[in-house]
């Protein structure tokens, strides 16, 4: 039997994401396995949930190192050790330098709480409810040297209601996340990722209609 291949997770804190992925995982969904989950502070709950499935964790805190080079080029050190063949940002809370992105080209995943290119950075549902928009969402991309600046893979939209505080929209679109991230993990591996300058190809696949939820409870 051939062994699947493997990815690399990085967390910071709590890994609902990483649990979705381990989940697609198990239950056959996508067609690799989690091989290392790393993270940059040793109290994440996410070492918690990979250890319970008898994954590999590893911590690197990242207050050890000079610059932040020297703590990507430690990152790549584990991760190319570990033989993963992609990377998948859970919830990271490090800006990567060029020395960690390039070591990785086109392989490198990573999900934003908004519909890029709105609202990048942190806190995407507070600023998608501070400027009034009436959806919101998530996004997977490929990680480049900007921040959430990368070719977009898929999208999920929920709408944004009235009485939305940040924690209610936050949770929508939390939802969303854990279903579009396995997705682009298994477009990812199927190989029917194609990078047109900054459009990510995808053909076979639905582009907008199956990624848009009518249900207002969605």
């Amino acid at each position: 039997m051939t062994e699947k291949p493997t990815i690399a997770v990085l967390i910071s804190g709590s890994g609902s994401n990483l649990q979705a992925i381990i989940d697609a995982s198990e239950r056959g969904e996508i067609p690799c396995r989690v091989g290392v989950v790393i993270s940059n502070k040793a109290d994440a709950y996410g070492l918690v949930r990979a250890q319970k499935h008898g994954i590999t964790t590893k911590v690197l805190d990242h207050k050890a190192f000079a610059t932040r080079e020297e703590f990507d080029a430690n990152l790549v050190e584990i991760i190319r050790g570990s033989g993963a063949e992609l990377v998948c940002l859970a919830g990271f809370m490090r800006v990567l330098t060029p020395v960690f992105v390039h070591a990785f080209p086109n392989r490198i995943l990573n999900i934003h709480p908004a519909l890029l290119p709105s609202f990048p950075g942190t806190h995407g549902p507070r600023q998608a409810l501070s400027y009034g928009v009436r959806f919101s969402g998530c996004t997977v991309h490929f990680l480049d040297e900007g921040v959430d600046t990368g070719p977009i893979i898929v999208q999920a939209v929920v709408p944004v209601y009235d009485d939305d505080t940040e924690d209610t929209l936050a949770a929508r679109i939390l939802v969303q996340e854990h279903r579009i991230y396995p997705m682009a993990i298994r477009l990812f591996f199927s190989g029917k990722l194609a990078i047109d300058g900054r459009r990510v190809k995808v053909p076979g696949e639905p582009r907008i209609p199956e990624f848009f939820h009518r249900n207002p409870d969605a």
